[in-house]
C-alpha cells in the first residue's frame, strides 16, 4: 500500500510515519509537509534513509502540484493531518489557520477526487464540537452538534463540512476521526504538557491559565495511531469515528501536579497566567462507536503515558531546547 501523509513533519503525523514503517515496513509513504515552525524533520531521523520513505517539501494549499503529485504516485490511501493547531496563534492571527485547514482541505479533496484515490482520512479534533460543563457526565459523540468557539476549531468545524460534502456530493471515499487533545514524544513544546515539563527542565515555572480547572481528555498519540490504522482497515465509509482516553475528567491543574510529582518538584513551579479569551471549559469523548465497531480502546492509561511522555523530554534535551530558543511561543 502507498500512503500520502499530510503534515507528516508534525506531532501526530510523524508519530503516525513512525508507528506505520513499524507495523508495515512493506507500505511506502510520502511525507508532505510545508515545514512551519511546528515542522521538524528531526521527528524522523529513524526512517529518513528508509527507501519506502519519502519526505516532500510543499503547501498543500498548492492545486497543481498536490494534483500532481497524486497523479504521479497513485496513491492508495490519503491521511490528512496537516494543520494549523495552536488555539493561541489563532486568536492572535486567524488567516494560517484559515488557509491551511479549509483551502488546504479543499486543496487534497480536489487533488484526491480528480486522481479517484481509493481512500482519504481526514484528522479532526473534539474542540470543533464547543465545550461542556464542568462536572457534568455528558460527553461529546458522533451525533454531536457542531459548535466551535475559535478560529483555530471553527477552521477544522469547516474542513470537516468539506469532507463529508465530497462524499456525499461527489463520491469520494472518506473517513473522519474527531480526536481528544493528543500528547507524547515530538510535541512542540508550546501546548500544556510538553511546555510544562520542558519549563521545568529548565527550571521554569509552569503556565495554567485562569483558575486551572478546566479539563481536557487526553489521548496518548501511539494510541492514536493505531485507531487510524483501524479506521483506515475496518473504519466504514463516509463514517467519523472518536478516538478517545481511558481518562476520567482530570483538570488542566492536576495534570500540571501530576507531572511535578513525576519530575519530584513542588508546587512552586506552578503560576497562574491570564485566561485566553473563549477558553472552552471542558472536553470530554464517547469512543464507544470505534470500539464496538472496530474493537479499538487505548492501551495507555493516563499516569502510565505521562510518565512515558516526562521520560522522552528528559532524554531528548537536544530536540527541544533549540526550538524553544529559536520560536516565539
Amino acid at each position: 500500500m502507498k500512503l500520502l501523509v499530510t503534515g507528516g513533519a508534525g506531532f501526530i503525523g510523524s508519530n503516525f510515519i513512525l508507528y506505520w514503517l513499524k507495523k508495515y515496513p512493506q507500505d511506502k509513504i510520502v511525507n508532505l509537509d510545508k515545514l512551519t515552525y511546528a515542522g521538524n524533520l528531526e521527528n524522523l531521523k529513524n526512517v529518513a534513509d528508509n527507501p519506502n520513505y519519502q519526505f516532500v517539501k510543499e503547501d498543500i494549499c498548492n492545486l497543481p502540484f498536490v494534483s500532481s503529485l497524486m497523479a504521479d504516485e497513485k496513491f492508495d490511501v490519503v491521511v490528512h493531518f496537516a494543520a494549523e493547531s495552536h488555539v493561541d496563534r489563532s486568536i492572535a492571527d486567524p488567516a494560517p489557520f484559515i488557509k491551511t485547514n479549509i483551502e488546504g482541505t479543499y486543496v487534497l479533496l480536489e487533488a484526491a477526487l480528480k486522481n479517484k484515490i481509493p481512500r482519504f482520512h481526514h484528522v479532526s479534533t473534539d474542540e470543533v464540537f464547543g465545550a461542556l460543563e464542568l462536572n457534568s457526565k455528558e460527553k461529546f459523540n458522533e451525533k454531536t452538534p457542531y459548535n466551535p468557539r475559535s478560529p483555530y476549531s471553527a477552521s477544522k468545524a469547516a474542513s470537516d463540512h468539506l469532507v463529508r460534502a465530497y462524499t456525499t456530493t461527489y463520491n469520494l471515499p472518506t473517513t473522519i476521526s474527531n480526536c481528544s487533545n493528543n500528547f507524547g514524544p515530538y510535541q512542540f513544546p508550546e501546548k500544556l504538557i510538553p511546555l510544562a515539563i520542558t519549563n521545568i527542565l529548565e527550571d521554569k515555572k509552569a503556565p495554567i491559565y485562569g483558575d486551572g480547572l478546566y479539563v481536557r481528555d487526553w489521548l496518548y498519540a501511539e494510541d492514536h495511531c493505531e485507531a487510524i490504522d483501524l479506521i483506515l482497515h475496518k473504519g466504514r465509509i463516509g463514517e467519523t469515528y472518536f478516538i478517545g482516553n481511558l481518562t476520567e475528567d482530570i483538570s488542566n491543574l492536576n495534570v500540571i501536579k501530576k507531572i511535578l510529582k513525576i519530575m519530584e518538584k513542588d508546587e512552586n513551579y506552578l503560576e497562574f497566567v491570564t485566561d485566553r479569551p473563549g477558553h472552552d471549559r471542558r472536553y470530554a469523548i464517547d469512543w464507544s462507536k470505534i470500539k464496538n465497531e472496530l474493537g479499538w480502546q487505548p492501551k495507555h492509561n493516563f499516569d502510565q503515558a505521562l510518565e512515558e511522555t516526562v521520560k522522552w523530554y528528559m532524554d531528548n534535551n537536544d530536540w527541544w531546547l533549540h526550538l524553544k530558543n529559536n520560536t516565539t511561543i
